[in-house]
């Protein structure tokens, strides 16, 4: 039981933060722009698009029946976005303690989504 309310606050806490951040992405649009690859086209275009994707990712991952199909699609979100954090860093925009801590909260929402793809036996 214990583990489970745990789970279930992971969850509204990983869905607050999705949501957020694809709002963000209106509210900020400049901001994204700026890290995105110059070898990409249609920058505002994309940014409003992978907001919009953020965000109703993160409101899916609230539905039992579509939150492991959700945390598929925040993994392949958080591979999509790997160029722009690249760029950030060979582009001079953070220095590279800052991309190796940025790779590593990566690897960790990568991790995190994972673990709402997986059904537990109690769900079989």
């Amino acid at each position: 039981m214990e583990k489970t309310n745990k789970h279930n606050i992971g969850l509204y806490i990983m869905s607050f933060i999705y949501i957020l951040a694809g709002i963000n992405h209106f509210v900020m649009p400049n901001f994204y722009m700026k890290i995105m690859p110059s070898y990409l086209p249609y920058h505002l275009q994309l940014v409003y698009l992978s907001g919009l994707i953020e965000s109703g990712l993160g409101l899916l991952i609230l539905s039992n029946k579509y939150q492991k199909l959700a945390g598929w699609g925040i993994i392949l979100l958080l591979i999509a976005v790997s160029p722009a954090n690249i760029y950030q860093y060979t582009s001079g925009q953070i220095p590279l303690f800052a991309f190796i801590i940025r790779a590593i909260i990566q690897f960790l929402l990568v991790w995190w989504s994972y673990t709402y793809t997986i059904k537990s036996k109690k769900d079989i």
